[in-house]
């Protein structure tokens, strides 16, 4: 596995094949994510959006276009909020201050009787 920065890396890309799925570590929970019901993502250095059939994720930090190639070839295996020290580093290139998870609420449509 290859980290996406030195030291205490905010995500872990796998070398083999793709994931089955995406850990995403929160400050105060864990939410895990099939790859299989991946959709689209998005971003540029400081915020990656990625959606899934049920969940919408927002990742805010610094120096996550890397993450997008990643991402396209469902290569991530977690994701990890950086700690408060993490990103004030001097040494932190790459770091992730905070990740939105909101679960996609079905709306079922009844047909009138």
């Amino acid at each position: 596995m290859n980290v996406g920065s030195a030291g205490s890396a905010p995500w872990v890309i796998g070398a083999g094949d793709p994931s089955a799925t995406l850990e995403i570590v929160l400050q105060k929970q864990t939410v895990v994510l099939s790859w299989h019901q991946f959709v689209y993502a998005e971003g540029d250095s400081k915020q990656v959006r990625m959606a899934f059939a049920s969940h919408d994720v927002v990742i805010n930090g610094a120096g996550l276009d890397p993450l997008l190639s990643a991402i396209a070839a469902r290569r991530v295996v977690s994701l990890r909020e950086s700690v408060r020290a993490e990103r004030f580093s001097a040494q932190a290139v790459r770091f992730i201050n905070e990740i939105v998870v909101r679960r996609i609420e079905s709306e079922l449509l009844l047909a009138p009787e």
